[in-house]
């Protein structure tokens, strides 16, 4: 197989394993609409540029928002030769990838273990944790998660995809250095929350600012959070629920934890996740900091 090369070309079966999209309707789309035109190797092959597999996402999501074919090729066009500036945050989600994002999708879709991995060390390598962290690892997992949910991909692909991810965080955290008068700030997943991705993420910010960190994984047992924070005495406590089902599974959870900080009077406890700021909004704990900005707890 063709590979992509400095430039971020890559053959048909890579466009198609990054967008969704067969190799027939790759094809059909840019012989038909002439949406694309790729360029050919000597041996005839198609090679795609980044932004063709951007263009080619555009006209998907159009199709997908209930636009014909012929209209959401028409609006591309007219996209791509009469760009209106869009802020950041509020443009559609593939504008931001680069080429990392775009393989590590292609060898997701795969389960490429060892190849994700290889893209990870080349990604860090490149661009250094903090750009790593913000422009691949969280666009490739929001995606990944997008493509689950909708049922592009399946739950193995969405685990061992998420899985290196995450051991590669791990990886990073464990071979991090930090002074031994640091401050320190312990993780926690709540009881019955498995999405401990989002607390590796926050605690490799804490990392680069100088912190000493250490994550308590996936759904620890009730009371072990507690036991832990009386041992170790952190600095500060992060405690993640990216769903509600910690406080549907045991409606008392909060109402605990909220009194055992408030016993402790030298320690900062946050409460972070959509879960938690979602199932949270009309309750107010007293000792606990409910937020999802870590910029609130570094300032």
């Amino acid at each position: 197989m063709y590979q992509s090369d400095e430039k971020g070309l890559f053959a048909i079966q890579q466009v198609a394993d990054m967008t969704g999209l067969s190799k027939q309707v790759i094809r059909k789309w840019e012989e038909r609409y002439g949406v694309i035109q790729p360029k050919r190797l000597e041996n005839g092959y198609r090679i795609y540029s980044q932004q063709d597999v951007k263009t080619l996402l555009k006209i998907k999501l159009l199709s997908e928002q209930g636009y014909s074919l012929k209209q959401a090729t028409m609006l591309a066009k007219e996209i791509a030769e009469d760009p209106v500036p869009i802020e950041k945050e509020n443009s559609p989600h593939y504008e931001q990838w680069n080429e990392y994002v775009l393989q590590l999708l292609e060898k997701g879709r795969h389960c490429d273990e060892i190849e994700l991995n290889f893209i990870l060390k080349q990604a860090l390598h490149h661009v250094g944790l903090e750009r790593f962290l913000t422009t691949i690892v969280v666009p490739f997992l929001k995606e990944v998660g997008r493509k689950w949910e909708s049922h592009e991909w399946d739950e193995y692909q969405e685990s061992v995809s998420s899985l290196v991810v995450r051991d590669f965080l791990v990886q990073i955290r464990r071979n991090y250095q930090y002074r031994e008068n640091a401050p320190f700030v312990l993780g926690a997943c709540l009881p019955f929350e498995q999405h401990e991705v989002p607390l590796h993420l926050i605690l490799l910010r804490f990392m680069m600012k100088g912190w000493k960190t250490q994550l308590f994984g996936a759904s620890p047992a009730p009371g072990a959070i507690e036991s832990l924070v009386c041992k170790l005495k952190p600095d500060v406590v992060l405690l993640s629920a990216t769903t509600a089902i910690p406080f549907e599974t045991d409606p008392q959870l909060l109402q605990r934890l909220d009194q055992f900080a408030e016993k402790q009077t030298d320690i900062a406890f946050y409460l972070g996740g959509q879960g938690a700021v979602t199932y949270l909004s009309d309750y107010k704990p007293r000792a606990i900091h409910v937020t999802n900005s870590i910029d609130d707890i570094l300032k």
